[in-house]
């Protein structure tokens, strides 16, 4: 059964870090490119930051410096560890591969407010 299941999310003041975990079931995980997507109240899930099968990493502008993607092979985890967070950055994040193909976690939320 294919499942991923997210956690790390929190409430963090503005300039603070979080660090996510993404732990994936069911598939052959080293094959898949994987990402971390968002979504906010009110609008549509959006892609933050992806790593290939071979470690290569791609970010959305809004994130790039201050997000980093990770992941590791043997424990099927994808990690993204996020500093420097803004109150934009709020939303529900989920993992899944890249370009999407998984049935979706519950996700993880993460609330940037003083």
């Amino acid at each position: 059964q294919v499942q991923l299941v997210e956690s790390g999310g929190g409430l963090v003041q503005p300039g603070g870090s979080l660090g996510l975990s993404c732990a994936a079931s069911g598939i052959i995980f080293s094959i898949y490119a994987m990402g971390w997507y968002r979504q906010a109240p009110g609008k549509q899930r959006e892609l933050v930051a992806a790593c290939t099968s071979g470690g290569r990493t791609t970010y959305a502008d809004s994130v790039k410096g201050r997000f980093t993607i990770s992941r590791d092979n043997r424990k099927k985890t994808v990690y993204l560890q996020m500093n420097s967070l803004k109150p934009e950055d709020t939303a529900v994040y989920y993992c899944n591969t890249s370009p999407t193909e998984l049935p979706w976690g519950q996700g993880t939320q993460v609330t940037v407010s003083s």
